[in-house]
C-alpha cells in the first residue's frame, strides 16, 4: 500500500503551483490547468458529478441543475480525485437504460458526501482546502467575534469564499478554527 496522500498540503501545493492566492478560487480555471475539461449536465439530484478519462483527457462532469456553489465544490472534489487518486480514474463509465451511473468509485453523489470511503473523504477534504484556503481563511477569521444568534457574518465569508455556510462551518471545524 502506498503512502497516504495529505489532500490539505497537495490542495496547497495546487494553489501554489498555479499563483492563485486570493478567493474566490477559480475551481473550473484550475481544473482546466491540471489538465481537465469541465462539462456540465442535468443528472439525478443524487448525484453531483465524477470524472473520468476519455482519449487521455480527464473529463470532470458536473449537475446542471445543482446550485453554483455545490457545483463549485463539485469541481474541487473530482480536482481532489485527479490531484490524489489520478490512477484509480478509468474511462469507464456505465449508464443504464434509466441513466443509473455505475462509476468506480470516483463519483460526487450522496455516498462520497457521507465521507464513510476514504478516497471520498481525501477528496472532500482537498475540495475544501481547494476552495477555502487555511491561510486565506484564518486571516478572515482572525479578530472576528460571532454571535450564536447571528449568522450575517458567517454568511458573508461564505459568500466572499462561493461556499456554503455548511461547508464553511465545516471547513472551520475541521482545521480548529474559532473566530474571536
Amino acid at each position: 500500500m502506498g503512502k497516504r496522500p495529505n489532500p490539505e498540503a497537495q490542495a496547497q501545493h495546487v494553489l501554489n503551483d498555479l499563483g492563485l492566492d486570493s478567493v474566490p478560487v477559480n475551481v473550473e480555471r484550475v481544473a482546466k490547468l491540471r489538465g481537465a475539461k469541465v462539462r456540465y449536465s442535468p443528472f439525478d439530484e443524487e448525484l453531483s458529478g465524477m470524472i473520468h478519462i476519455k482519449e487521455g483527457m480527464p473529463i470532470i462532469l458536473v449537475n446542471s441543475l445543482h446550485h453554483p456553489n455545490r457545483q463549485r465544490f463539485t469541481i474541487a472534489h473530482e480536482v481532489g480525485h485527479l490531484e490524489l487518486h489520478r490512477d484509480m480514474i478509468t474511462a469507464e463509465v456505465h449508464v443504464d437504460k434509466s441513466f443509473a451511473i455505475e462509476f468506480r468509485g470516483l463519483r460526487r453523489d450522496q455516498q462520497s458526501g457521507l465521507g464513510t470511503v476514504e478516497v471520498e473523504i481525501q477528496a472532500n477534504r482537498f475540495g475544501a482546502a481547494l476552495l477555502m484556503p487555511a491561510r486565506i481563511l484564518e486571516s478572515e477569521l482572525e479578530g472576528k467575534q460571532f454571535d450564536i444568534d447571528d449568522e450575517a457574518p458567517l454568511e458573508k465569508i461564505a459568500r466572499k469564499f462561493k461556499v456554503s455556510k455548511q461547508a464553511l462551518e465545516y471547513r472551520i471545524r475541521n482545521l480548529g478554527l474559532t473566530a474571536g
